[in-house]
């Protein structure tokens, strides 16, 4: 069976609010949800039709996906697409009115994701490198091994929920769950807490992690080092580390995609002469030829002579720009041997300045056209 539109699920047009969002998922939740509806399977399937649908647009990027390529671009089913369940979903709206999970104890939570900000030379990104980074963390207590029980000791089941972690209470018509108030919803409590940690099961901490950087990162890319994030309270799942790629500006080469970009100077006597040139690649030098009468801008691209990448295969190319460079600091021979190729340029037609020549044309028209 197709999946509905999500904006039909929750009854919104296009273009609707967060807020609005968040209401018309309120309102189905509170009627379809299970605990209203004991036994119905039409009304647990709406419940997470209507969770499943507020997932994706209270999310910003989720949604702007599904509104450009509708469920192809979400990866959306019986779990969210960073893994939160309906009843995640659901508690988030709603608070603490339901409680967590239900019908048991609630579920040892996952630790923070972290990001470390990590600063490449253009050589490493290109190439790929192993970077050494030391990371500030909340890693697992030794002492306690993670339970915040002092050394000896152990959490003791709460005595308000019985370890359940919800308790039920009556509002009005309706008997609901609600996170215990006593061990807010672990289910436990610790009388001894650990002297190390105070009792939270982690402690500060920095550690040392070795990065491998693939052949072909870019800026803004990131390395996902699954585990390496902060320890999940009370034993819980450590989350990953996010390593965020930026490059340092190159002294010679910039970066486009693939492709690299270089500035050549070269002198007038090699651009009106011609000749072969050395140029910089990120393996060595090598050679180019520049041919007579070369211009200032002129591009000349070297294949196979760029940057790789993570996501395609193959090697771009190098781009060389030359800049021709007006000579400076000139003596009084250097002067009058220009003055005399200037007399003798004088002379002869306009073939050797072809853009001078088709710049005074046009600027002739220009003033024709003002005077007549």
């Amino acid at each position: 069976m197709a999946k509905r539109d999500y904006y039909e699920v929750l009854g919104l047009e296009r273009g609707s609010s967060s807020d609005d969002v968040k209401k018309a998922y309120r309102r189905l939740a509170m009627k379809y949800h299970p605990d209203r509806n004991d036994g119905d399977a039409n009304a647990e399937e709406k419940f997470k039709e209507a969770s499943e649908a507020y997932e994706i647009l209270s999310d910003g990027e989720k949604r702007q996906a599904y509104d450009r390529f509708g469920h192809a671009g979400v990866d959306a089913s019986g779990m969210g697409m960073d893994g939160a369940s309906f009843s995640d979903i659901f508690s988030d709206v709603f608070g603490d009115i339901f409680g967590g999970a239900r019908g048991g104890r609630r579920a040892s939570r996952r630790g923070a994701d972290l990001r470390f900000n990590l600063s490449l030379d253009l050589e490493q990104a290109v190439h790929g490198d192993t970077v050494e980074i030391r990371v500030p963390v909340l890693g697992t207590c030794d002492a306690c091994d993670g339970s915040g029980a002092a050394p000896g000791t152990s959490p003791t089941t709460c005595p308000q929920c019985q370890g359940q972690g919800q308790i039920r209470v009556s509002q009005g018509f309706f008997s609901l769950q609600q996170t215990c108030p006593q061990c807010r919803g672990a289910g436990t409590f610790i009388p001894n807490p650990c002297r190390t940690c105070g009792g939270g099961g982690r402690v500060e901490r920095r550690k040392t992690l070795s990065v491998n950087i693939p052949a072909g990162v870019d800026e803004g890319d990131r390395i996902r080092l699954s585990g390496e994030g902060e320890a999940g309270p009370h034993g819980g799942t450590p989350g990953d580390l996010y390593v965020q790629v930026s490059v340092r500006e190159h002294a010679i080469f910039a970066r486009d995609g693939m492709n690299l970009l270089c500035d050549v100077p070269i002198s007038f006597m090699q651009a009106a002469l011609g000749g072969e040139i050395e140029v910089p690649t990120l393996d060595g030098r090598i050679k180019l030829r520049v041919p007579a009468g070369t211009q200032t801008h002129r591009m000349f691209r070297l294949r196979g002579k760029g940057a790789t990448s993570v996501r395609r295969s193959g090697t771009g190319d190098l781009l060389c720009r030359t800049i021709v460079e007006t000579p400076v600091r000139l003596n009084e021979e250097q002067k009058s041997l220009l003055h005399q190729f200037g007399r003798s340029m004088d002379r002869s037609d306009d073939e050797h300045s072809p853009k001078g020549a088709s710049w005074l044309e046009s600027v002739k028209g220009f003033v024709d056209r003002l005077i007549n």
